[in-house]
């Protein structure tokens, strides 16, 4: 096992892997940029260097800082977090090279899995059911037409180096295509170090389903599915697990489906295949995440399985000691995630100082954060504040369980989403299982009594 691990992320995903390798025994360096000095990361790993300025280009993007650093704290290996390096194959052969052990998936399979139009040839190849797309990388805009005019309309424009939502646009006609191409790959140039696009058929009233996978090279077990359809500009708000909407056949069905894909790879560490199903049950393959996800702590709630201790100990050479079998989840959880955007003002980012902290707790609350009265929320990076996780025996339990503890937070100083968490729980079309991708449930505030 290995003695130290460098964190090369921030925020609560950071915190979290810390946590992991301190129950571990594991001694761990964090990174930081400038911005980030006073984080809570920082303060909770046994040492901390600072890696360059606020911009992620020149510091959590920045391969040579990061290997420095790693050597530098005498690191045997690197927990590249979620997002940043997360899915880069670069990173995890520049790791190769330096001897230091990238906790994830290999080199061979990032560039498989990890770049989304890499990942649905893998998995047309395993036999999975796909929905078209363009079948090369799209790098300019007269590519991108070429593309449209033969998938048609209407379409979604996707990252093909990562996934979150970001790069991320509908296409109906080529006039939107003109305005979103731009944006689409700024953005995912921004994010992913790659401005790599490609195109998709778009699923009109389908549901966002995903399985948690985790292999060993040898070995591959799912922990259940996870459903993420409540979204924002494509960005998951809140995931729950068990899926409201699948029945137990279309659920061995979909498992099974992302069990094939990650045996074809020899898959090794955590990551999620990703499915779009639509109104008549059919599901299709949109992406592997080969990383961990945000809303991981949704399937540890159900499973008692930790994650992140698994790629701990699946890079460390360890093989995964459990049967598929001995996989029972157990009840209903949700996630929240807590955002500086202000829902009440067209979500509008909102950074500055938290002047008041106050997170829920009880039976059956989880909460990850990174966020501490004091803290000056940056500008530069992604606006999640913490993730609140409440399971409960059932649905029902659950979000009543949601309820309370949405009720106990309290944030100064920043404007948060909170008002939309809160209705959401409260949706007819939500609390049914109802909602679809197409429509944002809870999205309309109350209107003031008496009006």
């Amino acid at each position: 096992m290995f003695e130290k691990i460098l964190i090369a992320n921030r925020g609560e995903i950071a915190v979290r892997i810390i946590r992991a390798c301190r129950e571990m025994g594991i001694k761990t360096a964090a990174v930081y940029s400038e911005a980030d000095a006073a984080s809570m990361h920082v303060r909770l790993a046994d040492e901390s260097v600072c890696i360059g300025p606020a911009a992620a280009a020149e510091s959590y993007l920045h391969v040579p800082n990061i290997i420095a650093a790693a050597r530098n704290v005498g690191a045997e290996a690197i927990h590249p977090g979620a997002g940043f390096l997360a899915e880069s194959a670069m990173f995890a052969e520049v790791c190769r090279e330096y001897e230091i052990a990238n906790i994830g998936p290999t080199p061979e399979q990032l560039a498989a899995a990890g770049n989304k139009s890499a990942a649905i040839e893998a998995a047309r190849d395993a036999g999975l059911p796909i929905l078209e797309s363009s079948s090369e990388p799209l790098r300019d805009l007269r590519t991108a037409r070429d593309a449209l005019a033969e998938l048609g309309t209407p379409a979604m424009l996707k990252a093909a180096a990562g996934g979150g939502g970001r790069g991320m646009r509908q296409i109906r006609n080529f006039s939107q295509l003109m305005t979103a191409f731009p944006q689409a790959q700024s953005e995912a140039a921004a994010a992913f170090d790659s401005g790599d696009l490609y195109l998709e058929r778009l699923v009109e009233g389908a549901r966002h389903v995903e399985i948690q996978i985790l292999g060993d090279g040898r070995n591959v077990r799912h922990l259940g599915e996870r459903d993420c359809s409540v979204q924002r500009r494509h960005q998951k708000v809140i995931e729950e697990a068990p899926s409201p909407s699948l029945n137990d056949k279309l659920r061995r069905r979909i498992a099974s489906a992302a069990t094939k894909l990650a045996r074809s790879l020899k898959y090794e560490s955590a990551g999620t295949v990703e499915f779009l199903v639509d109104k008549d049950d059919k599901h299709y393959f949109i992406e592997l995440n080969a990383r961990i996800q945000v809303e991981h702590p949704v399937s540890e709630a159900l499973t008692g399985i930790d994650l992140v201790q698994w790629q701990i100990r699946i890079a460390a050479g360890e093989r995964i000691d459990f049967k598929q079998g001995d996989v029972k989840p157990n009840g209903h959880a949700i996630e929240c995630r807590l955002i500086a955007e202000d829902s009440e003002n067209d979500w509008v980012p909102s950074a500055g100082l938290v002047s008041k902290l106050s997170l829920p707790g009880g039976p059956g609350v989880r909460v990850d954060s990174h966020v501490y009265a004091g803290y000056q929320v940056p500008t530069q990076y992604d606006s999640l504040l913490a993730k609140i996780i409440c399971h409960g025996r059932d649905r029902d339990a659950a979000i009543a369980a949601t309820r309370t503890a949405l009720a106990e937070v309290e944030v100064g100083g920043i404007a948060t989403n909170l008002p939309y968490l809160k209705r959401v729980m409260d949706d007819p079309d939500f609390v049914a299982g109802r909602h679809t991708l197409d429509e944002m449930p809870g999205q309309a505030a109350p209107e003031p009594a008496g009006a």
